[in-house]
């Protein structure tokens, strides 16, 4: 399952990656925006995404126009590791290395056909359980549970 989640920049490309899972057989659920709102917040948007994915264990998917921001606001919840990537090689780099579980995007300058590869990278990386990524993650994970008491 993957979550997806846009604001209003990120929209029109939230709603081409939906096409793209439906086609490749993926199972998706989309938090919204459900409908485009200029004036609409990347903040909430990403929390209640960073949310349910770290609720529920599940990857997620999240674009804005930059892709910054919503990895900014992402970040915040305890558990969720967002990444902003722009290659399939970072992408990669990202799963494997730093086991992302939250996917961000920028809709303003990567292309589709480039998101589009850089979504099924995320997808089908996997951790590669190496011990020096494990150490590193339970460093973050240490101080993350000191701050999310």
């Amino acid at each position: 399952m993957i979550y997806l989640a846009a604001d209003h920049r990120g929209f029109r490309l939230k709603e081409e990656l939906k096409k793209m899972l439906e086609r490749d057989i993926y199972d998706y659920r989309d938090l919204g925006a459900f409908e485009y709102d200029k004036d609409d917040d990347y903040p909430k948007i990403s929390i209640n995404l960073a949310k349910a994915v770290t609720k529920d264990k599940v990857k997620g998917i999240l674009v804005c126009g930059s892709g910054t921001g919503a990895s900014i606001a992402a970040n915040k919840v305890c558990g969720a590791r967002a990444g902003l990537c722009t290659s399939v090689r970072q992408a990669q780099a990202s799963r494997n290395d730093d086991d992302i579980n939250i996917l961000c995007l920028s809709a303003d300058w990567i292309s589709f056909e480039d998101n589009e590869n850089i979504v099924k990278t995320f997808i089908n990386t996997l951790f590669s359980g190496e011990e020096r990524h494990i150490r590193r993650i339970e460093q973050i994970n240490d101080y993350e549970s000191k701050k999310c008491k």
